[in-house]
């Protein structure tokens, strides 16, 4: 039988804060953006218990705790911790597919003769991931992945959950709400129909579930029956690294607006150069004040790095938009068709220009890690009035693989 893990860190981006800063321990503490307008990226155990969640618009978040901490997000700490865990994880398999920078399953099947059973494991993981972190994780050991995955979430924090052989016996008693992408919106229209638990849409007709969920409903009845043959895929790459802001006052000219690109450019640039990858596309987006959400697309010449090209092209991209009288009050930019650096492949002129850019970010990045991370950004930004909140879109889209 096959032995998976999924081991999720406990309120990371919240946890990483009160660790670095003794003061914020014990204190409800959010990180995100401060204005009203921002979004809550993690929440502290001592801010849920105000209902406060990960996601919740900040102004919503304020008004269930008065006292609430509100702090920015530190993307390039995360990134820095979150590959101290993953190294733990590559410890005791090579068979890690990170979901994210707090997140991932492995297969530790081929590892039981060495370390033990899968709940051996998970418990050698979670302390070796608290002696290198001094943080807590919850883990989940299951015969499969959508298993794995439910029980990391029962005993948090800290906590460690076991599946029994009888993957079904243990998923049945549970909420429909546990299945993935039964959120909301559907829930109500499934307990509508009878169906209360796993259990329930375990025994679910297949004909009546398809015509409730669609297509995806023969794979919502085998994955509540515990049937779910998905394999750990190691070292996935990220799909995309970007950045994004949402701004307390709507941006109305398009100086503005570039300048917000070339702040984000650079963000996304810092990236990729500490990733080790190189970005074949971008992409700008822009929020309109009634929401209207906008994305243009560019693919590049060559696949580049730095900040001075791929703000090139968002400025190209800009000029795409319907910009005349537009109010904007969210923009971002993200790189895609992500590859190595090292594999790009050397054309029979070198590209002085780009050598050269490539070369200035290098040289940021390493001032950036010798005097401790400070900013350091590029003079153009230094006179930036644009009223904004804290990047709040940097986090997510990160690359989880290990270096």
């Amino acid at each position: 039988m096959r032995q998976i893990l999924h081991v999720d860190m406990d309120a990371f981006f919240a946890s990483v804060e009160q660790r670095d800063d003794p003061s914020l321990r014990g204190k409800p503490l959010v990180v995100g953006g401060a204005a009203r307008r921002g979004v809550v990226a993690a929440a502290s155990y001592e801010a849920r218990e105000f209902g406060v969640r990960s996601a919740m618009p900040m102004a919503e978040a304020l008004r269930r705790c008065r006292h609430l901490v509100v702090v920015p997000p530190r993307g390039d700490r995360y990134i820095e911790v979150s590959r101290k865990v993953f190294d733990v994880f590559h410890e005791y398999t090579p068979l890690v597919e990170g979901l994210s920078l707090d997140e991932a399953f492995l297969d530790v099947t081929a590892s039981r003769s060495l370390f033990g059973d899968g709940e051996a494991i998970a418990r050698l993981i979670k302390k070796g991931i608290y002696d290198a972190t001094e943080l807590t994780a919850s883990a989940g050991v299951a015969p499969c992945k959508f298993a794995a995955k439910i029980a990391s979430d029962f005993d948090k924090p800290n906590g460690l959950t076991v599946v029994p052989s009888d993957v079904a016996a243990f998923l049945a008693p549970l909420p429909i709400e546990r299945m993935w992408g039964i959120g909301p919106k559907t829930a109500p229209t499934l307990r509508r129909l009878g169906y209360q638990t796993l259990g329930d849409l375990a025994k679910a007709d297949p004909a009546a579930l398809e015509r409730a969920l669609g297509s995806w409903g023969p794979e919502v009845r085998e994955l509540a029956r515990g049937n779910d043959p998905r394999e750990v895929v190691p070292d996935r790459e990220a799909k995309s690294i970007g950045a994004e802001v949402t701004y307390d006052v709507d941006l109305t000219t398009r100086e503005a607006v570039a300048r917000t690109l070339l702040a984000h450019a650079s963000r996304v640039a810092e990236r990729l150069t500490m990733a080790g990858l190189v970005a074949g596309a971008v992409v700008v987006k822009l929020k309109l004040h009634d929401f209207t959400l906008l994305t243009r697309r560019m693919t590049l010449p060559s696949p580049a790095s730095d900040t001075r090209t791929l703000h090139d092209a968002c400025l190209a991209l800009l000029d795409r938009f319907p910009l005349a009288g537009a109010r904007v009050r969210l923009t971002g930019v993200s790189a895609q068709e992500l590859g190595p650096a090292e594999a790009v492949q050397p054309t029979l002129f070198r590209d002085e220009k780009q050598d050269k850019r490539r070369d200035v970010e290098n040289v940021l990045l390493r001032a950036k890690e010798r005097f401790g991370n400070k900013p350091i950004t590029f003079a153009s930004l230094l006179e930036d009035k644009t009223p904004r909140a804290a990047p709040e879109g940097d986090l997510e889209r990160l690359p989880t693989r290990r270096r």
